[in-house]
């Protein structure tokens, strides 16, 4: 009892220590004096300083109006400063005497990136704190309608956002930024292969009528059963990880400069399927050979070489079934951030899962799934390919060409698309018709049948910023492969 006592009186003898938040007072008064002395010191921190990172509140509004100042083409120092700033009492020292302290004690610009730096790490600490602050108090005091899990995926978002861009505060940007960027997409554009705005498909006749995968689009890609829609996706996402090609910038960053990463949800398929179906494609052996082992050498051969040059390739798989929108998301943020990404595919829609919240219909579910998928396209700034089957009315119409009415479960899968694909075989509907060997009929069905062999259509039904219409191309089913028509077979264009 008397041990406990002495405890006691010690812990109330005892000063109280606290922890303030990481800051360097020093480092922002020695940036802001370089920048006073000289305007061309803020020109080495103003790709990445901003007010919200000085920790003095007096130091984010004197670095917000030199900011102003000196983007507007004036002169930012202790007297034009002033004039924006008022007067207020720093403990003794009015501002106009601070800011003349400031430059006066300014004794070079060469550290000024330097100190920027130390500024903004710190801030992002700071930021941590206050996430890391709240994942406590949430998971002290959590609402009843609210899973670890969604804490779990609330906070990794919070801190991808941050690992982004320095802060999770949205906000409006100038028109002269977008401008710009638009600028330089163009000019990427103009120096890229095959003179594409996006990341090109290796289907030439695809990518002209869509420019390539645009960023941030959300690209539904659909058909029925037996169209070749999971063929196609994983056609396009193995070219462009095969034409990946990436250039060291001088941050030690990656820059794509062709092709792409690709990540693969492969919902439906196992990751050794998927791979069994991309070996099938580029060896030219049939997959159902492959799986039975029933090949010659040279087939072996052709198989082992088409392994080895795909080691390599920037190609992620991730064959988890039954997912959530959300821990789908919560994936590609990570590939992004610990690989990089320049493609997401996920095969197919309608094998996510919402939130599942109590009452909701499967229709309100795809609508949730669908508008976390655009919102991703966004977050991550690459296209995004999900595929999505069809309704069962296309088998009742003569004419089995898919609209976008076929659309299955949801609306919102055409509302929230950026570009809508249709896969369409006619060769798959006619030969299931085949008549008696002998009859008139047959002839007439193998006349039919020569004309659509080995052919397939892209059916684009929706494209906000480019034209709808139908793109032939040839597939070999064997290996489930879809390539360019040859010249001669290729049809009009129809729009």
């Amino acid at each position: 009892m008397a041990a406990a006592t002495a405890l006691v009186t010690r812990l109330d003898t005892a000063p109280r220590e606290y922890r303030t938040q990481p800051n360097n007072l020093e480092a922002e008064q020695a940036l802001l004096g370089a920048i006073l002395v000289n305007n061309d010191a803020f020109y080495r921190v103003s790709d990445f300083l901003l007010p919200i990172h000085f920790f003095e509140e007096v130091h984010r509004r004197v670095f917000e109006v030199a900011s102003s100042l000196i983007k507007a083409g004036k002169i930012a120092n202790p007297i034009t400063l002033k004039t924006f700033l008022g007067d207020v009492d720093l403990g003794g020292m009015t501002l106009p005497q601070y800011l003349a302290r400031l430059a006066a004690e300014a004794t070079t610009v060469i550290n000024a990136e330097d100190y920027g730096r130390t500024i903004y790490d710190l801030a992002i600490r700071r930021s941590l704190i206050g996430i890391g602050e709240e994942v406590v108090n949430v998971a002290y005091d959590a609402p009843v309608d609210t899973s670890p899990r969604d804490q779990i995926e609330t906070a990794e978002r919070r801190l991808y956002e941050l690992a982004e861009t320095g802060r999770y505060d949205g906000g409006f940007q100038s028109f002269s930024n977008a401008l710009t960027t638009a600028i330089d997409m163009a000019a990427a554009a103009y120096e890229r292969d095959g003179k594409l705005s996006g990341i090109a498909t290796g289907l030439s006749d695809l990518d002209r009528m869509m420019g390539g995968l645009q960023p941030s689009d959300l690209i539904i890609l659909a058909g029925r059963p037996g169209m070749g829609k999971t063929a196609l996706a994983t056609n396009i996402a193995f070219n462009i990880a095969k034409a990946y090609r990436g250039e060291k910038l001088p941050d030690g960053a990656t820059k794509t400069v062709n092709g792409g990463i690709v990540g693969f949800f492969s919902l439906e398929m196992s990751a050794e399927q998927l791979a069994t179906r991309i070996i099938a494609e580029q060896s030219g052996v049939p997959s159902y050979k492959i799986r039975r082992g029933d090949m010659r050498e040279d087939d072996f051969y052709k198989i082992t070489e088409a392994a080895r040059e795909m080691q390599t390739l920037p190609f992620y798989i991730d064959q988890t079934g039954g997912i959530s929108i959300a821990q789908l998301a919560a994936r590609a943020r990570r590939l992004k951030r610990q690989r990089g990404l320049d493609l997401l595919v996920v095969d197919y829609i309608q094998l996510l899962s919402g939130s599942a919240k109590k009452g909701e219909s499967r229709v309100q579910e795809v609508t949730e799934i669908t508008t976390g998928l655009k919102a991703l396209c966004k977050d991550l700034n690459v296209p995004i390919v999900a595929l999505s089957q069809l309704s069962r009315q296309v088998e009742n119409r003569d004419d089995k060409r898919p609209q976008l009415s076929d659309l299955r479960e949801s609306g919102s899968i055409e509302q929230d698309a950026d570009v809508v694909m249709f896969v369409f075989r006619e060769e798959y509907y006619i030969k299931n018709k085949e008549p008696r060997m002998g009859t008139e009929e047959h002839i007439k069905w193998q006349t039919e049948m020569d004309l659509v062999h080995g052919k397939a259509e892209v059916i684009i039904g929706k494209q906000r910023h480019g034209p709808t219409g139908s793109v032939a191309l040839a597939f070999q089913a064997d290996v489930t492969r879809f390539t360019n028509l040859a010249e001669g077979d290729r049809l009009p264009a129809q729009y």
